[in-house]
């Protein structure tokens, strides 16, 4: 998707874990490991947006982790949010930056079906040790998120 705002566009990134697994994908324009995520389209919510991104670049029906506050007697149209896990801002280059909310959830399948509109070079379930794979090359916030999120799906 292209970029809603001039400066500052908010996002998801996502962290799926499956049986002690965690997917992550190659960007296909940087050739970077990342999450599974995107923009937050302006008539959602991060968690719509979440469960959306997720849908579209996998096929995965997934549940996020974490609860959401909840309170009696809240008027119509009320409803908290799920808190994401980790929350960045980062830049994307001198003209633009990302605001992401980052979210942890648990897939139900290991299957992935990308989307016509997704391309990707390559998804993979990593585990744990080969995150540390020098192979791989994955940056350390994207490791420390996924080792996070394996962690909290196994509580």
């Amino acid at each position: 998707m292209p970029h809603i705002h001039e400066k500052i566009d908010f996002t998801v990134e996502i962290f799926i874990v499956y049986k002690n697994t965690v997917l992550l994908r190659k960007h296909d324009k940087y050739k970077i490991w990342l999450s599974v995520g995107g923009h937050i389209e302006l008539d959602e919510d991060p968690i719509e947006a979440a469960v959306r991104e997720v849908k579209e670049e996998t096929g995965l029906d997934i549940e996020l982790v974490g609860k959401a506050s909840s309170f009696p007697n809240e008027p119509e149209g009320y409803k908290e949010l799920l808190p994401p896990e980790f929350l960045n801002r980062h830049k994307i280059n001198d003209l633009h930056e990302h605001i992401t909310f980052v979210y942890f959830a648990t897939a139900k399948s290991k299957n992935i079906t990308q989307g016509q509109s997704e391309v990707s070079d390559e998804c993979r379930w990593f585990t744990e040790v080969e995150l540390d794979d020098p192979k791989y090359d994955i940056r350390s916030s994207i490791k420390f998120c996924a080792k996070s999120a394996i962690a909290a799906a196994a509580i």
